[in-house]
């Protein structure tokens, strides 16, 4: 098991630890801390969904001959 021990910057005295198996999502945390840390924590980003395919949804035949607009 690994342990990910982080001081925040903006707490007084405050830290979050984290344990986990998996050794690159800490390291993935541990960057996200970090980063938001230098920005001030106010910085817009965007979630992205990865585990989906991207491939469009496909459409029934049935849906293409309707007379009423999808």
């Amino acid at each position: 098991m690994y342990k990910l021990t982080i001081e925040l910057d903006w707490a007084s005295d405050e830290t979050l630890t984290i344990n986990s198996h998996d050794f690159e999502k800490l390291q993935i945390i541990q960057e996200f801390i970090e980063f938001q840390q230098e920005h001030g924590w106010a910085v817009d980003y965007e979630a992205v969904d990865k585990s989906e395919d991207d491939a469009e949804e496909e459409v029934p035949a049935f849906a293409l001959n309707a007379h009423e607009p999808l």
